[in-house]
C-alpha cells in the first residue's frame, strides 16, 4: 500500500489506510482485519500467536476487562471485526463462536486498581493478566502503539490493531461482550444509572445519576468527574 500507484494515466502516492488522487479529497481506507500479521509469525517459525486487546478505558465504573485470543488457523470463526464496529447481536453470536474454537482468556483489572495504578497501567494488567492465562505463547499481538512492560513474551504493538488482526479483532470481542455483561449485572444493583444502556461511559445520564444519587463503590474515584463530586 505504500507504493505508487497508476490509475486511467494518474499517479497517486498511497499512505497506509488512505487513498487519494491530485486535486480529490482523502479518504480512509477501510480496514478489514485478516491473519495476516499471524500467517507471518507463523511463517518464521511460531505456532501459537495470541492477540490481546481491552476494553472499557473510558467509563466512570466498572473494571477494565482484556482478552487474549490463540485462534485456530483452519478455523477461524467469519465476521471477525473490531467490535465497536459490530452489532450487540453479532458480538454475542461471534463471542460464543470464540470461546468454542478458539483457545482464550479474560481477565480484568478492578477499580481500586485503576484508581491505584492509573488506568493506562491498569489496562495493561489486565492484558499481561490475561496472555498469563494462555500456555505456550510464541508471540503475542497487542492492540495500541505500547506492549506492556510486564509482558513476559516477544509482542508486536498494532495501532488500531482489533481492525487490521483477526486475532486482535477476537480479543476485542471477547473483552467487550464480557464487561457489557458486568455492567448489566451492576445495572440491576444501582438501576438509577442504568449502565446496562451507557456502560458506566460518562453520557449525561449517567453524569444526571452521579449528581442525584453520589458515587458508588463501583465508581473510578480517580477519574474528574467523579473526583469532583467526592471533592466537595
Amino acid at each position: 500500500m505504500r507504493d505508487a500507484c497508476a490509475q486511467t494515466g494518474v499517479t497517486a502516492q498511497v499512505a497506509p489506510f488512505l487513498f487519494a488522487f491530485p486535486g480529490w479529497p482523502v479518504f480512509e481506507r477501510p480496514m478489514t482485519p485478516d491473519f495476516s500479521f499471524e500467517a507471518a509469525l507463523i511463517a518464521d517459525g511460531m505456532s501459537h500467536i495470541a492477540g490481546v486487546d481491552e476494553a472499557g478505558r473510558g467509563p466512570l465504573s466498572g473494571p477494565v476487562v482484556a482478552a487474549a485470543v490463540v485462534l485456530n488457523p483452519g478455523d477461524i470463526p467469519e465476521g471477525l471485526n473490531d467490535s465497536k464496529k459490530l452489532s450487540a447481536t453479532k458480538r454475542e453470536a461471534l463471542f460464543e463462536q470464540i470461546k468454542l474454537r478458539a483457545k482464550y482468556c479474560i481477565a480484568e483489572a478492578s477499580v481500586e486498581e485503576i484508581d491505584s495504578l492509573n488506568i493506562y497501567h491498569a489496562s495493561h494488567l489486565a492484558m499481561c493478566r490475561a496472555v498469563a492465562g494462555l500456555n505456550g505463547v510464541d508471540h503475542v499481538l497487542v492492540d495500541g502503539n505500547k506492549v506492556p512492560r510486564d509482558l513476559p513474551h516477544p509482542a508486536t504493538p498494532l495501532v488500531k490493531g482489533d481492525a487490521r488482526s483477526q486475532t486482535i479483532a477476537a480479543a476485542s470481542i471477547l473483552a467487550k461482550v464480557t464487561r457489557d455483561r458486568i455492567m448489566c449485572a451492576l445495572a440491576q444493583q444501582y438501576p438509577a444509572f442504568n449502565w446496562g444502556k451507557n456502560m458506566g461511559y460518562p453520557t449525561k445520564e449517567h453524569l444526571s445519576a452521579l449528581e442525584q444519587h453520589g458515587v458508588t463503590p463501583h465508581h473510578r474515584r480517580s477519574y474528574k468527574p467523579v473526583h469532583n463530586i467526592l471533592c466537595r
